[in-house]
């Protein structure tokens, strides 16, 4: 390029504020936040407290309520908005788009009914688009006190995927490139799903060996089912995948752990979420998950408990009594 890429990201919860925030100190950055009052806080206080209290942001970083102003004149757009309303978000945007220019989801989650990868909903919503994803263990509090992170920037087109990564990285958020965008994008929705089952182990008291044991089974059947659905084997031993998986199952500032300690503790979903200002994918990633493990013939222990508790009303207690009686057989089978 011969000028500074311009980027718009859609969407001001923490992750999108975050990469915002990231993005603006290299180069022009707008993001389109749905509240008025959380655009103008951005652009004047460079604060969203809403979001990410006690955090400051880039003076650079501008702020708006109007999609097309934060996007008829961008290089790249991010999609930051949660999978229930990417669809709806994207095709409000879609007439104010340049030509051909990338879009980059953030999202991890998958389209109730369809079961789309928001990477399929850009696809269909702005053909000739090219269409990626940002996807790694990224707690947005994190990043933003300056702690050390890496993410994959995945695009069907490697040289595309290396310019983008020059545009997302800084010194101590390493960007690497790929372009399994089907293995980033499973691996980044199944492991909600599986934070959850890790809350609910939390939840009960179970100790650090127990832990481990969930997320090491977690990590297997993402890895199987996330293959069944065209993923690459290596993509879940990698950033989007493992890396992934262990920040939202060990860390207090995953939601969908905290979903599922809540659960253990007794709690409906219904209470849960709703007190959550935040989506915790996972809850509605978990029927999805199922339904394309049942199509597909691929057991899925783990995630059918967590969707058989957040959906059915089976307890906590009861999904960890029913998996420690299966048999267990190889270490790479099922169980």
């Amino acid at each position: 390029m011969t000028r500074q890429a311009r980027v718009a990201v859609v969407g001001a919860g923490s992750w999108g504020t975050t990469v915002a925030s990231i993005v603006a100190r290299r180069t022009p950055t707008t993001i389109w936040a749905r509240r008025p009052e959380v655009a103008e806080e951005i652009s004047s206080e460079h604060t969203n407290s809403a979001y990410l209290p006690d955090r400051t942001l880039p003076p650079a970083l501008q702020g708006t309520a109007a999609l097309d102003e934060a996007v008829s004149e961008a290089d790249v757009v991010v999609m930051a908005v949660p999978s229930h309303g990417f669809r709806q978000v994207l095709e409000q945007t879609a007439p104010h788009l340049r030509p051909w220019i990338p879009v980059i989801s953030l999202s991890k989650g998958l389209e109730q009914g369809s079961r789309a990868r928001m990477t399929e909903v850009i696809a269909e919503v702005l053909p000739g688009h090219p269409a990626g994803v940002l996807a790694g263990p990224n707690l947005a509090k994190e990043i933003m006190d300056g702690f050390a992170a890496a993410a994959l920037v995945a695009m069907p087109d490697l040289h595309v995927a290396a310019a983008l990564q020059e545009t997302f990285r800084t010194r101590l958020f390493r960007v690497y490139t790929g372009t399994d965008v089907c293995g980033a994008e499973i691996a980044g929705a199944l492991k909600n799903v599986f934070a959850i089952a890790a809350g609910m182990a939390s939840g009960l008291g179970t100790g650090d060996n127990t832990l481990a044991l969930v997320i090491s089974r977690c990590l297997a059947e993402l890895t199987r089912l996330g293959m069944a659905m065209g993923g690459e084997r290596h993509t879940f031993a990698g950033l989007a995948g493992m890396g992934d998986l262990l920040a939202t199952c060990m860390s207090p500032q995953s939601r969908n752990r905290r979903v599922g300690i809540e659960l253990a503790r007794g709690r409906t979903i219904d209470e849960i979420t709703g007190e959550m200002k935040m989506v915790a994918e996972g809850v509605k990633t978990s029927r999805v998950v199922m339904e394309i493990a049942d199509e597909l013939g691929v057991e899925v222990p783990i995630a059918r408990e967590v969707y058989l508790v957040v959906n059915e009303g089976r307890t906590a207690e009861d999904a960890f009594r029913g998996l420690m009686r299966s048999r267990p057989t190889t270490e790479l089978a099922a169980g």
